[in-house]
């Protein structure tokens, strides 16, 4: 299916789409021209009718069909801004969001998928991205599955609207869904502590799974159902996390460590990377002796025994357990 208008005529806003595709070819994303042609083609306004602006009070809805023209005005520019938007508030607490599109992109460069590739989208989020996913292999390729029956519905609903029919399953995203599996790419857009190794098993050997871990992109290679290993890539991530299954670590107690460490990105990677399993202040001591290491001098590994992080090589000296792995 192609995505058209309600109406039948061609969506409004191509002038917005098209200077936002602009914005992410500037950022070094959409190489391939395939993706090109999905941004290009699918319209976000209809995968984000509203979206949360957060202020002192609280969170302000912006939506397009409020009756104020400045107010719609606002919504349609944050819709096509290369931003990340809040797309659904339960009582204060963030639950879902439409990630920046920039990022979005780079994300779906580093998947690799090719013709006939078979892809499971954990989270998912307004639908826009499992849209991307079937413009670039069909709708029947596509598998988006999300714990909020509200969200999964929400996206359907904006999938329909769009002219897509993807898979949208309501389910825990850390089993994954093993009905359609099993699967050539996975593809998170919500963060976890540890890989699901449910994800491993609707693998085909040779797939590649990408996700926001310790606010990092994790690019593994499954080798099996029960082994995958990988690099992160260099972008940070910053995602809701995955709820259902797995349990995200809770905050650390970082007294004591310099505000500039504290303050640099990098540091903070590597702290939610070891959390529960280094002392911040070893931590510390590591990074500076390592010269202050990049997000993609880390990896890690699964086994079926646990799942560890490590610095620049698996079987090398700096490594230890992810936090809920049970290694």
């Amino acid at each position: 299916m192609g995505a058209t208008a309600e109406s039948g005529g061609p969506h409004p806003y191509a002038d917005e789409r098209a200077a936002l595709v602009t914005e992410i070819a500037a950022a070094g994303a959409l190489k391939d021209p395939a993706w090109r042609a999905a941004f290009t083609d699918v319209p976000r306004h209809l995968f984000v009718p509203y979206w949360f602006r957060p202020g002192p009070g609280g969170y302000e809805r912006l939506w397009s069909e409020d009756p104020d023209p400045r107010r719609r005005a606002r919504w349609l520019r944050g819709v096509y801004a290369d931003v990340p938007l809040a797309t659904r508030v339960r009582d204060g607490v963030l639950l879902s969001s439409s990630s920046q599109p920039s990022l979005m992109a780079r994300m779906l460069d580093e998947l690799e998928v090719r013709d006939g590739h078979r892809v499971l989208e954990i989270g998912a989020g307004t639908g826009y991205n499992a849209a991307l996913l079937a413009h670039r292999l069909g709708e029947e390729q596509v598998t988006s599955v999300d714990l909020d029956p509200e969200t999964a519905d929400a996206a359907r609903s904006h999938l329909r609207r769009a002219g897509w029919a993807p898979t949208v399953e309501t389910g825990d995203g850390a089993r994954g869904c093993p009905r359609r599996a099993p699967y050539d790419r996975i593809t998170a857009t919500c963060a976890v502590p540890s890989v699901p190794p449910d994800w491993l098993s609707q693998c085909v050997p040779g797939a590649r799974i990408l996700a926001p871990l310790s606010t990092g992109l994790i690019a593994l290679r499954v080798r099996d159902a029960g082994h995958a290993e990988g690099r992160f890539l260099p972008t940070p991530a910053y995602f809701v996390p995955l709820r259902g299954g797995l349990t995200a670590p809770a905050p650390r107690y970082t007294g004591g460590l310099p505000r500039t460490a504290l303050d640099d990105d990098l540091f903070r990677f590597l702290l939610s990377l070891s959390t529960n399993s280094l002392d911040p202040h070893e931590a510390l001591a590591l990074w500076h002796l390592e010269g202050r290491p990049r997000r993609e001098r880390f990896g890690v590994t699964v086994t079926p025994g646990g799942q560890w992080a490590w610095l620049d090589d698996a079987a090398g000296p700096y490594a230890w357990p992810l936090l809920g792995s049970g290694g």
